[in-house]
């Protein structure tokens, strides 16, 4: 088994010696940073690669999003915990449920501080961790693997697979055996480490630009945006709270006290006080043509503009300069 393994690794791009590091234990500090930095240089183009794959992946997560359903994420290791990074961050940004984005990692909580190394060898364990947050049909299942051949997400995937979900591999192999187990393969392939087999640089940079992709615009494919504000961003602190003032004065050119006063009548809610100023309409109207428009404030306010009613919307379009 040791040596199928060993075999396997000497495959993967990922785990090969980079012959441009050589060198790297005899330089100096500024020389080594260079040369992480000119590596970590190839990794948004082999992104930019695979963005029709990701974009299949989008289309999917929006329209499970759109039924009710989950983005579930799986990983080990580096993998788990960035897609666990991306999930944690979805509630506060965009609005959501906390469990509209789902992340498991090999090894459960504990792994996501010390390393839990075995747990990612199970075949089995994923689609136990699946079954406990109640996996369904409609669910989007991701499995990230830097190398593409982790036990925990082949099994997990072909777990979510069975039951009828759409499965994303995420790997930094071209040859990632995790490819074969999914319906959609986004494999940005990197090329090897600047130390050998540490796939947290620039396959785990690799892995967090493209799940920033997946979350961002599946996001804004459901009307968790207007223009390219964050309207739907929970004002939990001072600090949010200064950013939905921020995001209502940008979208209508309200002053500070008309946005604070707007906000105040509707709960911190940007986009409804978005709605209320440039439609004129009340907040129950308002929260009407939203709910009409699916939560996409340019359409709600096409609605109010149709039922010609009172509208700043031209006027906050002028001054955004933005196309429509």
């Amino acid at each position: 088994m040791n040596a199928q393994l060993l075999n396997e690794l000497a495959t993967l791009t990922s785990e090969a010696r980079n012959p441009d590091t050589l060198d790297i234990d005899l330089l100096s500090s500024e020389k080594i940073l260079e040369k992480i930095n000119n590596a970590d240089r190839e990794v948004p183009e082999a992104v930019h690669r695979e963005i029709p794959q990701i974009a299949r992946a989008v289309d999917a997560i929006a329209e499970a999003f759109k039924s009710g359903a989950r983005l579930i994420y799986m990983g080990a290791g580096t993998s788990g915990r960035l897609g666990i990074l991306d999930a944690v961050e979805c509630p506060p940004t965009y609005g959501v449920e906390e469990d509209m984005v789902v992340a498991l990692i090999a090894g459960g909580e504990e792994a996501v501080y010390r390393a839990q190394e075995g747990a990612e060898d199970s075949f089995t364990l994923a689609g136990e961790d699946l079954d406990k947050i109640n996996l369904r049909k409609e669910d989007v299942v991701v499995g990230i693997a830097a190398s593409g051949r982790t036990p925990y997400v082949i099994g997990g995937l072909r777990h979510a697979h069975a039951k009828g979900c759409t499965t994303v591999a995420l790997s930094c192999n071209k040859t990632a055996a995790i490819a074969a187990e999914a319906d959609i393969a986004i494999l940005p392939e990197v090329g090897p480490e600047i130390l050998t087999g540490s796939t947290r640089m620039k396959a785990g940079t690799a892995q967090k630009l493209v799940l920033n992709m997946l979350t961002t615009a599946s996001m804004i494919r459901i009307g968790k945006s207007f223009y390219n504000l964050m309207v739907d961003v929970k004002a939990t602190n001072e600090k949010l709270v200064s950013r939905t003032r921020r995001i209502v004065m940008e979208a209508t050119g309200v002053e500070l006290e008309e946005a604070d006063r707007v906000l105040k009548s509707c709960e911190h809610n940007a986009k409804l006080a978005i709605m209320i100023i440039l439609s004129g309409l009340d907040r129950n109207a308002s929260e009407l043509a939203l709910d009409q428009a699916n939560g996409f404030l340019r359409k709600a306010l096409q609605l109010a503009k149709k039922d010609n009613k009172p509208t700043r919307a031209a006027i906050a379009k002028e001054r955004i300069r933005a196309p429509a």
